[in-house]
């Protein structure tokens, strides 16, 4: 026998053989034409670096409010988001989040904050993670370990008071929850597991709940950039091409021009936190034709995401063409090489001991570096001055016994110099030096993307997401892109993921066809063929042979999928006389599954269809309907007794099997 049970051995014969060939059939239930009717639609940016959100009624869609003003913004850093951190209590109970858990920690006398639970870029652990449960940990700054699942619904519930109380100042009344749709965004490139653990925190934080699923819209971060961006009138964006001048400016002066009127542009609308979305196909969009194709490369503080969509008219529907890839290259990748280049300079040892002992101030020191970190541009000939905090200088004197200046000094890293004012100075190449690595994998990322046959005549590139604010990135993908593709930047490109993601809310239908990331299937029994079937799968049953372990498949891995399409395929038990029928879902990551024991198959459903009690009068080949509807990121599955009509319902679901 293989060395995995047999699904048909342990479970006491409930086993299934196909009856049909399989179909595929295009209906909405008619239960699913219940429509709520939603006041407000809210969307939440959970970012790794920062988290925003932003809202429109449905009564105005052309108007997208974001957030209002967040307390206690960093200079040299616009405000629309706030830091995605989070302070709990020694008592480990929700303090505070954004700039105000950051303040607050930072105020700690150092013998206190030991006890207080600090987190920040926690969102890449669901990225990293490889076996996510409800059970994962993330560790505080001081060392000590929370559930994951806890500091993801705090962060949400905090969104979630924070929206509904600014809703109710600005309508003078109170908002419930049951009038708002929420959508929350996460990376295009995330595992199942990883959305599925969102949606449970989300319900957990009370946004929604299993029984009302819909009230919650888990978006894709790309694909709500791409809905956003075909929205896009020429004076929203900044086009980097070297093909024309743009606005009567020649190709050579647009990337600092561009960029300063965009800058003027923003600060006079700074104040005013609504953009008109106008109702309207953008102007790039009216030169895309039926079957155009684009690139979102959605490039936040985790991860780049990468989405090529095609045009699909009249509607203008889009349908995903490539499966959505990229990695983890985002701009925590920089201060990745910032914190690298310090341990060259003053010591791996002391680095790590620093940021235990003086965690807040370690904070201090990586915001420091971020706003420099946005004033880094190619063309920057002046010295960048990073701040050492205070305590740092003290702290080192104490570690080693000698300054800062010292080490500075005797180490061999001449670009970067100690200025008499108490701060690193960079030379723009060291700075440059430091993104360096971050900026090559995503442009040999797009690279190989591009080399895909999907993605021939790819018309337009759409750089999106915080980090795509960064000028060497810009350029960059310029330089090595554009004379392949139009390369455009939204204006606001760091909030272009959260409007999105409203418009998305208020119409969910535009996305109609997605790439199944996994490949699913059921495991069954089929007749043994000799020479076809290996011997070990045989199992003998009432005088007829079977091959166990079959893995039926529903759909495979990278096949378009329509939202909302369902797959059908009959079974029937067996044994006739069969009279509880246990039918288990899996899924993989490959193509080509033909047995459920294979390695990487992960069983993520099971159907428990009973049929005890039911009459006698059932045909002897009695069918059994298994169906599985492909919703936004949930999927669901039903199996229907069609002589007796009873049916069973289960969610896939990849964090508990």
């Amino acid at each position: 026998t293989s060395t995995y049970s047999s699904p048909a051995k342990s479970l006491g014969d409930p086993g299934i053989t196909p009856l049909s060939p399989s179909h595929i059939v295009k209906d909405s239930d008619a239960e699913d034409a219940v429509e709520q009717l939603f006041l407000v639609v809210v969307a939440i940016d959970f970012g790794t670096t920062s988290s925003g959100y932003a809202y429109s009624f449905t009564k105005e869609p052309e108007c997208i409010h974001v957030m209002r003003r967040w307390e206690g913004g960093d200079p040299g850093v616009s405000n629309q988001k706030t830091p995605t951190t989070i302070l709990l209590t020694p008592e480990r109970k929700f303090h505070s989040f954004g700039y105000a858990a950051r303040d607050f920690y930072h105020d700690l006398d150092p013998t206190e904050s030991k006890h207080w639970l600090y987190f920040e870029k926690f969102k890449m652990k669901l990225h990293t993670t490889g076996n996510l449960t409800m059970e994962t940990d993330l560790t505080a700054a001081n060392g000590k370990k929370v559930k994951a699942l806890e500091i993801f619904a705090y962060a949400l519930q905090f969104f979630k008071e924070q929206a509904l109380k600014e809703l109710s100042d600005q309508g003078g009344s109170d908002f419930e929850n049951t009038e708002v749709r929420w959508v929350i965004t996460v990376p295009a490139i995330w595992k199942q597991p990883a959305k599925q653990f969102m949606r449970q925190a989300a319900y957990k934080a009370g946004m929604a709940s299993p029984e009302n699923p819909e009230q919650l819209i888990i978006a894709l971060e790309p694909e709500a950039a791409s809905i956003y961006c075909r929205k896009l009138r020429l004076h929203q964006m900044i086009e980097l091409s070297s093909r024309a001048p743009v606005n009567g400016y020649s190709p050579s002066d647009t990337i600092g021009t561009g960029f300063t009127q965009g800058k003027e542009h923003v600060r006079r609308n700074r104040q005013s936190r609504t953009f008109m979305v106008e109702n309207v196909i953008g102007e790039i969009w009216s030169e895309l034709e039926e079957g155009d194709r684009y690139i979102v490369v959605d490039s936040g503080g985790g991860t780049v995401d990468m989405t090529v969509h095609q045009i699909r008219l009249p509607e203008g529907h889009l349908k995903e063409l490539y499966k959505a890839t990229g990695g983890p290259y985002g701009s925590l990748g920089v201060d990745y090489e910032f914190e690298k280049l310090l341990c060259k300079i003053f010591g791996e040892d002391f680095i790590e001991q620093f940021k235990i002992k003086r965690p807040a101030a370690w904070v201090d020191l990586m915001i420091a570096f971020e706003s420099r970190k946005r004033a880094a541009a190619p063309d920057r000939t002046n010295p960048l001055n990073i701040t050492l905090p205070f305590s740092f200088i003290d702290y080192y004197k104490k570690f080693r016994g000698h300054s800062v200046e010292h080490a500075l000094r005797k180490s061999n890293v001449d670009f970067v110099k100690w200025s008499s004012q108490g701060m690193l100075r960079m030379s723009p190449d060291a700075m440059n030096a430091l993104f360096k690595p971050t900026i090559d994998q995503i442009i040999q990322h797009l690279s190989e993307v591009f080399d895909k046959p999907e993605v021939t005549n790819v018309k337009f590139l759409f750089l999106v997401g915080g980090f795509a604010e960064s000028p060497l990135l810009q350029q960059a993908v310029q330089s090595a892109f554009g004379s392949r593709c139009r390369v455009i930047i939204p204006q606001d490109v760091g909030l272009t993921i959260l409007k999105g993601a409203v418009l998305f809310g208020l119409d969910p239908a535009v996305i109609k066809v997605r790439r199944s990331p996994l490949t699913y299937g059921v495991g069954v029994l089929n007749r043994f063929v000799e020479g076809k079937h290996p011997p070990e799968k045989l199992l003998v049953k009432d005088g007829t042979r079977w091959c166990t372990d079959v893995f039926d498949k529903f759909i495979s891995a990278d096949q378009s999928v329509a939202l909302g399409e369902t797959v059908t395929r009959s079974y029937t038990p067996a044994k006739p006389s069969q009279l509880v029928i246990v039918i288990n879902i899996y899924s993989s990551e490959q193509d080509n599954v033909s047995f459920i024991t294979e390695p990487g198959v992960k069983k993520c459903g099971t159907l428990r269809l009973d049929l005890t009690g039911t009459d006698a009068a059932v045909p002897n080949r009695r069918e059994i309907k298994t169906l599985m509807q492909f919703g936004d990121t949930e999927i669901k599955a039903m199996a229907v007794d069609v002589a007796t009509s009873k049916s069973v319902k289960v969610g896939i679901d990849f964090l508990n099997y």
